[in-house]
């Protein structure tokens, strides 16, 4: 008779207590349960709404401190953030506007900035009835509205750039003290992009500056006009493909009249 050593038989049982059978291995530890949030953690996910309801409620001394400390930082940081607001909408602009309304623009630091990185900027050149450059442009409206950290500014393409031809539109220009750090040509003339992917493509290149803290209730349209929380992924994550055609220095873009792909220089 064949014996399966692997079988819980007492027959099996026997034969290794006669040394007969190998002991059978230990099952393997259950995984230890995750650690439990601290009180922070959670206080972190109210809004201040519900922290007061909190304080109200609570009959401990130590947590009533605990939550009005955690109250009074999120005020002081959403303080900062309201003066780091500056802006929240598409400027619309000339090219005589240029040189002070961009490049000017992104030298000036933000209050408290030791970093002395500057203002992030993007130009915005479109051409109305273009159907990638109408859809773009709505798309630079919202990102302008939910980054107000960073300065939007528009202008028909070739009254920026002379005899712009149309399969370069819409670009955006990104400036960031006083240096082009990014430029994006034809962008969704390969397919239809959305909103996320113009939105990850900034952030990866230093053009727009999320908010140390979102607030919590703010929430996002999506294309369809459908709402999202903002606590959804990283739009850096949800980034498909690249743009149809970046160029990170700004020898790309800054090159001689005669030059017969010349874009422009200011």
């Amino acid at each position: 008779m064949a014996v399966n050593p692997d079988e819980d038989t007492e027959f099996n049982d026997a034969l290794r207590k006669h040394g007969i059978l190998p002991p059978r291995e230990a099952p393997p530890p259950s995984p230890s349960p995750p650690p439990s949030p601290s009180l922070s953690e959670k206080l972190d996910d109210l809004s201040d709404s519900e922290l007061r309801e909190l304080v109200d409620d609570t009959k401990d001394d130590e947590t009533s401190r605990l939550i009005e400390k955690m109250r009074r930082q999120r005020m002081e940081e959403m303080q900062r953030e309201m003066k780091k607001a500056r802006f929240g909408r598409v400027y619309p602009i000339g090219r005589e506007d240029y040189t002070r309304e961009v490049t000017e623009a992104s030298e000036v630091n933000e209050e408290d900035d030791n970093d002395d990185r500057g203002t992030g900027v993007i130009c915005f050149l479109y051409k109305d009835g273009i159907s990638r450059s109408d859809r773009t442009f709505q798309h630079i409206r919202t990102l302008a509205s939910r980054y107000p950290r960073t300065k939007f500014v528009s202008i028909v393409g070739d009254k920026c750039i002379p005899n712009l031809p149309d399969s370069r539109i819409p670009m955006l220009i990104v400036y960031r003290k006083g240096e082009i750090v990014n430029q994006i040509i034809a962008w969704s003339s390969d397919k239809e992009r959305r909103l996320e992917e113009l939105e990850a493509l900034l952030i990866l290149c230093g053009a727009v500056d999320p908010p140390e803290r979102p607030l919590p209730s703010e929430k996002r349209k999506d294309d369809d006009g459908s709402e999202q929380e903002d606590e959804d992924e990283d739009p850096s994550s949800r980034m498909k493909s690249r743009p149809a055609m970046t160029n990170r220095s700004s020898k790309n873009i800054r090159k001689k009249d005669e030059d017969s792909d010349s874009d422009f220089d200011l």
